[in-house]
C-alpha cells in the first residue's frame, strides 16, 4: 500500500496527511507531529480535524510541550498505563484481600453476612486502598459515623471484619500489618432473656395452637435443647442418633462439630413431627433449608405476649439455659458443653442465677439453725418464768 502524500504546515515539525472520516463519507485532515528527543526523532500523531478538533496550531502546541519535556511522548504515555495497570494488579487493595479471603474460605460459615457488611461499609471508603495506607482516623471515623445509626455489636462485627481481612493478607505475606490496633466500640455483651412461669405457659400455649407446624416445633426444640437458630435451621434427620439419646451439631458456632443429649421432650417432638422426603427435620419450599422464619416467629411471639425485644429463637435459648442455671442442679462446665460454647466465659452470664440459688439453698440451712435456736431461747424462757 503506498504511504500516504505528506502536507506541510505553517508550523514547523508539523504535518497532515488526508483519511476518511471515522464515522462519516468524507475526508479529513489527520495531523502528526515530529521532533527530536535523546538523539531521536519521534513522529506521533497529534490528532484528527474533526473528531479531536485538531488544528496545525494545536499540534504545535503539543509539539513544543513535547520537547520541553512537559507531556510525555505517545509512546511514553502507553508504557505509562501499562506500568500503572500492572501496579494495579500487584497492588493488594482491601478489595483484592476480601475477594482472596473468600476464594480461599469459601464455605465458611457467615460468609453472606460478610458479604453485606463488606459491601455496604467497607468497600467504599477503603476497597481501593492498601492496608498501609490506612491510618488509624480513617478506621475512627467509620467507627463513629456507623455508631450514629448502628448498635455497637454491628459496628464491631463490621470492623471485626476489616481487622480480619487485614491479618489474612498479612499472614499469607500479601500486605503489610496495620500499624495501630483497631478500636473497637464497648458493647454489652451479657443481655439475656428470661420468660416467666406465666409468659411461658403462654407461649406453649399459642404453639400448640400454630397452624405453621414446622416453626412451632422449631421454638419448642429451640426451647427443649437451647439449640441456636441456625443449627435448627440446617438439622437433618442423618443428626440425630435415636439409638443413643444424642443430637449431633454440625458445624456450630464454635466451629467443631458437637453432640448434645436427646432428651425427653425433644425426642417426644422429632418422634411427633412429621417427615418429609427431605433431609433436613424443618424444610422450607421443596425439602430446601427453610430461610424465612423470622416473620412468623415474631407473629408467634406477639400473639403469646411476650415483650416486642425478645428475640424469638436466641431469647428461648436464653430461657433454656437460664432455667438449668437457676434450677441449681446444672454445673457451669455441664452448662457450657449442653450450649456448645467455645469457651467458659461465653457462659458466665448465666452465672450469677446459679449464685441465687445457691444462696437460696444456705439460707435454708440458716432458717434451720434459726428455727432451732429460736426453740432453744423459747425454752430457756419458759424455765425462767417458772
Amino acid at each position: 500500500m503506498p504511504a500516504q502524500a505528506r502536507h506541510k504546515t505553517k508550523y514547523p515539525g508539523v504535518y497532515y496527511i488526508v483519511g476518511k472520516h471515522v464515522s462519516k463519507d468524507k475526508e479529513e485532515k489527520i495531523y502528526y507531529i515530529y521532533y527530536r528527543k535523546k538523539m531521536k526523532v519521534i513522529t506521533e500523531k497529534a490528532g484528527r480535524q474533526f473528531k479531536d478538533a485538531m488544528t496545525p496550531a494545536k499540534a504545535s502546541n503539543i509539539r513544543t510541550l513535547k520537547i520541553e519535556g512537559k507531556e510525555l511522548s505517545n509512546r511514553e504515555q502507553r508504557e505509562k498505563v501499562t506500568q500503572e495497570k500492572e501496579a494495579k494488579n500487584n497492588k493488594w487493595t482491601i478489595e483484592k484481600l476480601w475477594n482472596e479471603y473468600k476464594t480461599q474460605k469459601h464455605n465458611y460459615k457467615g460468609l453472606k453476612q460478610d458479604q453485606n457488611r463488606y459491601t455496604n461499609y467497607l468497600k467504599e471508603p477503603f476497597g481501593e486502598k492498601e492496608p498501609n495506607e490506612l491510618i488509624q482516623l480513617d478506621i475512627d471515623r467509620l467507627r463513629i459515623t456507623l455508631l450514629k445509626g448502628k448498635s455497637p455489636q454491628t459496628v464491631k462485627h463490621i470492623l471485626a471484619l476489616l481487622r480480619r481481612i487485614i491479618n489474612f493478607g498479612s499472614n499469607k505475606n500479601l500486605c503489610s500489618p496495620l500499624k495501630f490496633k483497631i478500636e473497637m466500640p464497648s458493647v454489652n455483651n451479657t443481655r439475656t432473656e428470661d420468660l416467666s412461669p406465666e409468659q411461658l405457659s403462654s407461649l406453649l400455649n399459642v404453639l400448640n395452637d400454630e397452624d405453621n407446624i414446622q416453626i412451632a416445633n422449631m421454638m419448642k426444640m429451640a426451647l427443649y435443647t437451647g439449640m441456636r437458630r441456625g443449627e435448627l435451621l440446617k438439622l437433618k434427620w442423618q443428626d440425630i442418633d435415636f439409638e443413643r439419646g444424642f443430637i449431633q451439631i454440625v458445624d456450630p458456632k464454635g466451629g467443631i462439630t458437637q453432640k448434645i443429649p436427646l432428651n425427653d421432650s425433644t425426642r417426644d417432638l422429632l418422634e411427633n413431627h412429621l417427615k418429609t422426603n427431605s433431609k433436613f427435620v424443618f424444610p422450607g419450599r421443596n425439602g430446601k433449608e427453610l430461610t424465612d422464619i423470622i416473620k412468623t416467629a415474631n407473629r408467634i411471639r406477639d400473639k403469646a405476649g411476650l415483650p416486642k425485644d425478645f428475640r424469638a429463637f436466641h431469647g428461648l435459648r436464653h430461657a433454656y439455659a437460664s432455667m438449668l442455671a437457676s434450677s441449681g442442679k446444672v454445673d457451669m462446665y455441664t452448662l457450657q458443653k449442653l450450649l456448645t460454647h467455645k469457651s467458659p466465659a461465653m457462659t458466665q452470664r448465666y452465672a450469677h442465677l446459679r449464685d441465687e440459688t445457691l444462696r437460696d439453698a444456705s439460707n435454708v440451712a440458716n432458717d434451720i439453725i434459726m428455727q432451732s435456736t429460736n426453740k432453744k431461747k423459747d425454752k430457756v424462757v419458759g424455765i425462767k418464768a417458772r
